[in-house]
């Protein structure tokens, strides 16, 4: 008995260790699709499916930092030894989501030549700016370090995000080379850099006209405005926009705010020659990316640009 209840404590133990940080669940594909069912009543969910062209590996650790582990879900086309890779990152307002939300985009993606990795990070609950986005670019160096086993080339890697995620993804490719961003912790010799960006509804500026982002960004970034004023203009991708940033693709719905910085980027980019695509969806919502009509579209738009970049 006296065993039994030791390794009842040991159990209730490991558990509270691996729960020791609070997770937002509000955001999900289900609650979305709640929220939009009755505007856009022809809307469904795309459905998962393997195809014998991927390998699907699910929750492989990339880093970790005294107990707590993250992790990737690896989807590889195994037709040929190298693919470029898509490191795909969640939506949520830095708060909720989770990485499987990718997946199906993942899957997709991956079917059409690929390497896809859908990437869990700290959230805003768990750790503030810049911990999430350390956590991107640990992952980036962490499939770098493993590019064989992954059939990636090295050289063709491009960093996909979606809402919230966008704006990770926009900031994490503007940052290419510059040591503020990645994550003193990792010791991996492998760079973060990506060679292209595709942002999918993420703002690309915190204080701009177009922008409204409140509460949930404050939280992230650990302040207001004028309480973090430093934080808000470094997390702002358009602040690092210069004749060093990646081609990049901007897939967006017919909501203004949430692209808000883009056009001030888009002048830059064209201004130093640097390849860029904008497609705006029309009558399409935030999130459009989780449902049909508009799931087909984005992987349209998203592997039309990947295959211009990198074949």
């Amino acid at each position: 008995m006296r065993k039994v209840v030791f390794l009842l404590l040991l159990f209730s133990c490991v558990v509270s260790a691996q729960q020791s940080y609070s997770v937002d669940t509000s955001y999900t594909v289900k609650s979305t699709y709640n929220k939009l069912i009755k505007k856009y009543p022809a809307i469904t969910i795309p459905v998962a499916s393997k195809n014998k062209n991927v390998d699907e590996i699910y929750d492989i650790v990339y880093f970790k930092e005294k107990e707590r582990t993250v992790h990737i879900d690896a989807f590889i086309n195994k037709t040929k030894k190298q693919n470029p890779a898509v490191v795909m990152i969640h939506g949520g307002g830095w708060r909720s989501g989770n990485k499987n939300q990718m997946n199906v985009l993942a899957q997709e993606i991956a079917s059409k030549g690929y390497s896809c990795f859908t990437i869990e990070y700290r959230l805003s609950l768990e750790a503030k700016y810049p911990d999430g986005v350390y956590d991107v670019k640990n992952a980036i160096k962490f499939i770098k370090d493993n590019a064989k086993k992954f059939k990636v080339d090295p050289d063709k890697i491009a960093v996909l995000g979606c809402s919230s995620g966008g704006q990770m993804a926009a900031l994490i490719g503007t940052t290419n080379e510059n040591p503020a961003f990645d994550d003193p912790l990792n010791k991996s010799k492998s760079s973060s850099k990506v060679n292209a960006i595709i942002n999918i509804d993420g703002v690309l500026a915190f204080r701009h006209p177009e922008s409204s982002e409140g509460e949930m960004a404050s939280f992230w970034l650990g302040g207001s405005y004028e309480e973090k004023t430093e934080n808000w203009k470094q997390a702002s991708a358009l602040n690092h926009t210069d004749k060093n940033t990646p081609p990049i693709l901007f897939i967006n719905s017919s909501i203004p705010r949430f692209h808000a910085g883009r056009d001030d980027m888009i002048a830059i980019l064209n201004q130093n020659k640097i390849y860029n695509e904008v497609h705006t969806i029309e009558n399409s919502p935030h999130s459009f990316w989780f449902f049909q009509p508009w799931f087909d579209e984005t992987i349209q738009y998203t592997t039309q640009f990947l295959d211009r970049i990198f074949k």
